[in-house]
C-alpha cells in the first residue's frame, strides 16, 4: 500500500492549474516589501521569513549543536557553571572563537550566559547531556553531513554515501563480522533504545503475552525494558552471532538471564523459532527494502501461533501529511544508508495486510520524533 505525499501512479508530465494569484502575489518583491510594513500582514511577513531564515540557517545550527557536543559542553556544564576562557582552555579553542560558539548555543537555548558571566545550561542543553545517546547519534552525524554535501547529487541517487559504510551490518550478516563495527553499532543503538522502548510499552501493553521475541533485538534492550516492566513474560532474542555476546552480558548484569534465551542467526536465511505469541521488530524494517520487508513479515508470520500478534516499532514518515522528523531526517537518512526507507504507518499497515495479518491498530505515538508504532495480528 502505497502512502507518500505524491504517489507514483499520480505523477504525470502534463501541466496542472496554474499558480494560485495569491501564491504569484507572495512571490513578488515588490508585494513582499508593501507587505513589510502594511499593520495587517506586517506580522504574516515576519513570522513567514523567520521561519525561512531558520531553514536557511539550519546547516550552521546544527554544526554548533555538533561541536557543542564533541567539545563536551554539556557534561563540562553539568558539574557546575564556568568562565568562557575556562571553557576556551578546556576545549583548546581560541578564546575569541569560543565566545562565538557560546552565543550561538545561548541563540539556540542550549547554555545561557549568566549575570556573573558564567556560561551555565538550559533544560534543553541538559537533555543533551541525560537523554541517552542523543550525544552519540549528534556526534556521528558529520559522516551525514558529508553524504548530503552536494544534495543535487544526493538526491539524484549519485552519491556513494559514507553512511552506508558506517552502518555495514544491514547488508546482512558478513556486514557484522566486524567486532569493533558491531560494538560501534551496539552502544550507539542500545544507548537510545530505552527511550524507544519507554515510548513503545506506554502505547502498546503487553498483557497477556507469554514469550515476546524480539527479532533483530541487538544487545537486548528492549527485551531488558520488556523484562523489567513485565515479570512474567519470557523473553527470545534473535539476532546475528556477532551480537549475542553483548545480549549475553546485558542479561546476565540485569538479572534476567532465567527467562531470557539468544538465538543466533539471520532472518534473511534462518527460521525463527516459532514458540512465542509476540514477535517484536524494532527499527528494523526501515533498514531494509520491501521486498526484504516483504519476505521478513512472511516468516513472523509463519512463526506466530493463531492469534499471535506482531509489533513494529520505528520512526515513520508522514504519509499524505509529512512531518519533519519523518519525513526531512528519517527518509533523508534511510536514502543515505542505501537499503532502507522510511515508510509511513499507513504503508506498515499494507505490508502487514499483505503478508496475512488482520486487526491492524496503530496507536497514538508519545514522540513521534523517537518512535511509532503498529501492531497486527496472525488470524485464529
Amino acid at each position: 500500500m502505497a502512502d507518500t505525499a505524491f504517489p507514483a501512479d499520480k505523477l504525470t508530465t502534463q501541466s496542472g492549474p496554474k499558480t494560485s494569484r495569491w501564491l504569484r502575489l507572495l512571490a513578488n518583491p515588490k508585494f513582499q516589501t508593501w507587505a513589510a510594513r502594511f499593520p495587517p500582514t506586517r506580522r504574516l511577513v515576519r513570522r513567514e521569513g523567520e521561519a525561512m531564515f531558520d531553514i536557511v540557517a539550519g546547516f550552521c545550527h546544527a554544526q554548533i549543536l555538533q561541536a557543542v557536543v564533541k567539545f563536551q559542553l554539556p557534561d563540562l556544564l553539568l558539574e557546575q557553571p564556568m568562565p568562557a576562557d575556562a571553557l576556551a582552555c578546556a576545549c583548546n579553542v581560541p578564546i575569541e572563537r569560543m565566545i562565538v560558539l557560546i552565543n550561538g548555543a545561548a541563540a539556540l537555548k542550549l547554555v545561557k550566559v549568566r549575570r556573573d558571566g558564567l556560561i551555565g545550561l538550559t533544560s534543553r542543553g541538559a537533555a543533551l547531556a541525560g537523554v541517552p545517546g542523543l550525544q552519540g547519534m549528534i556526534a556521528h552525524h558529520d559522516v551525514l553531513y558529508r553524504d548530503l554535501s552536494d544534495p543535487v547529487a544526493f538526491f539524484r541517487g549519485e552519491t556513494e554515501t559514507e553512511l552506508a559504510a558506517f552502518w555495514p551490518y544491514v547488508f546482512g550478516a558478513d556486514g557484522a563480522t566486524d567486532a569493533s563495527v558491531t560494538a560501534r553499532y551496539s552502544e550507539l543503538m542500545a544507548d537510545s533504545q530505552s527511550l524507544v522502548a519507554a515510548d513503545t510499552l506506554d502505547v502498546v501493553p503487553l498483557h497477556g503475552v507469554r514469550r515476546l521475541m524480539d527479532v533483530g533485538g541487538g544487545t537486548g534492550a528492549f527485551l531488558s525494558a520488556v523484562g523489567a516492566r513485565y515479570g512474567d513474560v519470557n523473553l527470545t532474542l534473535f539476532d546475528l552471532p556477532a551480537v549475542a555476546p553483548f545480549a549475553q552480558d546485558r542479561f546476565e548484569k540485569l538479572g534476567l538471564t532465567g527467562r531470557t534465551r539468544i538465538v543466533s542467526g539471520s532472518f534473511r536465511d534462518d527460521p525463527l523459532p516459532d514458540d512465542a505469541d509476540m514477535i517484536s521488530l524494532v527499527r528494523v524494517l526501515y533498514d531494509h527494502d520491501d521486498d526484504t520487508v516483504r519476505r521478513l513479515l512472511r516468516v513472523v508470520f509463519a512463526a506466530l501461533p493463531a492469534a499471535g500478534r506482531v509489533l513494529i516499532s520505528e520512526p515513520m514518515t508522514g504519509g499524505a501529511q509529512p512531518e519533519k522528523a519523518g519525513d526531512a531526517y528519517f527518509a533523508l537518512y534511510c536514502m543515505a544508508m542505501r537499503t532502507g526507507r522510511a515508510r509511513s504507518s499507513a504503508e506498515i499497515a499494507g505490508l502487514l495486510s499483505d503478508a496475512g495479518f488482520t486487526d491492524v491498530q496503530i496507536p497514538r505515538a508519545k514522540r513521534p520524533f523517537i518512535t511509532s508504532a503498529v501492531v497486527a495480528v496472525k488470524p485464529a
